[in-house]
């Protein structure tokens, strides 16, 4: 019988399926951080039982951190606390803590696939709903809640429904300055931010298989954007390739064994999904958001939807977000003055990222009065964005290479941006009061941020675009 990537994993994990009800999945791989464990912990203590199979629990910091001065004690006392709480709980239960000083630490969704935690045909939970984004590699990866978090520490398996199966299918070629957030920013545009509720989604096509490990990551990352439990991309030899050599990636001969299982992780021809979207890469252009969720977004060169582009239900909703960003009906973002420029995130703080953003504004300098913060998704990204020198062009155009963790992207930590300000991000989530309270996000690509941080102004990359950078 045909079945599709997800099918082939899901089943291979399912330990027993409750008659009418839902399934106890065992899970690979649990991951950790300070914001989501600490009540789960707590359960744990107070049944005086111990974490079930740690060996198999990554922990790192990442949403409390600051992004300066790490060395020294963190200012802020409640992100002090669970950093230092989360450091307790693990050396209490023989859990390995990538914490800060550690040459590991960074974003759990960034250090997962760069350190071959992350393999294809796995499950993967952690209590963060960004965990789709190890989906790129051919896995169920998902963002569980704090009750599910004790559930897997105490038995590593989860209770879980088997929800419906879309595919996504993006064909072509990719215009000049088009790249993967681009991409994904249009598929929520185009089925909303609730278009795939209740699916796990499979991206495909010729313009999926042609991104990188890194671009796939963005696209999977923001899956949980439109609605879905997951998103995956089947493994091919992209995938292997950037897996094979990574620190706790299989070797020798368990590389082989691993390697030929890999490669039965594909939806068969004739599988069925439930719902089937095609997209032709041509037709997507560099992308913005306009309100305040992720799925309220335009090409560039477009404009804010008027009125009367609305459907009834939705026309209190849409005036109260433009009223929260300053917008009016009709109006282009395209020219829009901006205060702030954050690269980061789990969806946009990898290497690539930072190369593709250095391509760009090497040579030139920030707008005086726009605020840049780059911040790298990890240790690893740090350093080997210093030994490329990509710190120091980041320096001589007026940015700032700072030390990894969430930032900007979440108002958890100190890096929030002020009432009223804009702020372009390269991070998956422009809610309101996201990135600081009242402050107003512009979700976008690297490239597209990159040009915001020059000229201060929102504005079309493929105005100012070399072919030499791309992503």
């Amino acid at each position: 019988m045909a079945k599709t990537l997800f099918e082939k994993i899901w089943e291979t994990h399912v330990v027993k399926t409750i008659e009418d009800g839902p399934s106890v999945l065992y899970i690979d791989k649990h991951l950790i951080h300070e914001v989501t464990s600490p009540q789960a912990f707590n359960g744990l203590n107070k049944r005086g039982i111990k974490v079930f199979r740690p060996k198999q629990v990554v922990a790192t910091v990442d949403h409390n951190v600051p992004t300066i001065d790490q060395h020294l004690p963190i200012k802020e006392e409640l992100s002090r606390v669970q950093v230092e709480t989360l450091k307790k709980n693990c050396e209490e239960h023989g859990i390995e803590l990538y914490g800060l000083g550690h040459p590991f630490q960074g974003i759990v969704h960034i250090i997962g696939p760069e350190l071959g935690i992350t393999q294809p045909g796995m499950t993967i939970v952690c209590g963060d709903s960004h965990t789709s984004t190890h989906g790129a590699f051919g896995s169920i990866a998902f963002g569980i809640g704090t009750s599910e978090v004790e559930m897997v520490m105490s038995t590593q398996c989860l209770m879980q429904s088997m929800p419906k199966l879309m595919r996504i299918n993006i064909d072509g070629k990719l215009n000049e300055g088009v790249v993967s957030k681009d991409i994904v920013l249009y598929i929520l545009s185009q089925i909303t931010a609730s278009g795939a509720t209740g699916y796990a989604v499979e991206f495909a096509g010729s313009a999926i298989r042609a991104l990188s490990m890194e671009a796939r990551m963005t696209i999977c990352n923001m899956s949980i954007e439109m609605g879905a439990r997951c998103g995956m991309i089947a493994p091919d030899e992209t995938t292997f390739t950037y897996m094979k050599g990574r620190k706790f990636a299989p070797q020798g001969a368990d590389w082989d064994k691993k390697l030929a299982y890999w490669k039965t992780l594909f939806s068969d021809t004739d599988a069925h999904f439930d719902s089937e979207i095609n997209i032709k890469a041509e037709d997507i252009e560099p992308m913005i958001t306009y309100g305040t969720n992720p799925g309220m977004g335009i090409g560039i060169s477009g404009h804010v939807p008027s009125l009367n582009e609305v459907d009834d239900k939705e026309k209190a909703s849409f005036e109260k977000s433009l009223a929260y960003m300053g917008l009016e009906p009709g109006a282009a973002i395209k020219g829009k003055k901006v205060d702030y420029v954050f690269i980061g995130s789990c969806t946009n703080a990898r290497i690539e990222d930072l190369r593709m953003v250095a391509g760009f504004v090497k040579g030139k300098q920030k707008a005086s009065d726009v605020q840049v913060w780059v911040v790298p998704g990890s240790k690893q990204v740090e350093k080997q964005a210093i030994e490329e020198g990509i710190d120091k062009i980041f320096e001589e155009a007026g940015f700032i290479l700072r030390q990894p963790g969430c930032s900007a992207c979440l108002g958890m930590n100190e890096d929030k941006i002020p009432a009223g300000k804009y702020c372009i991000s390269t991070s998956n989530r422009n809610f309101e009061g996201r990135q600081g309270p009242n402050a107003r996000t512009f979700l976008a690509s690297p490239l597209t941020a990159a040009l915001a941080a020059i000229t201060g102004e929102v504005g079309d990359i493929r105005d100012n675009y070399s072919a030499a950078v791309k992503n």
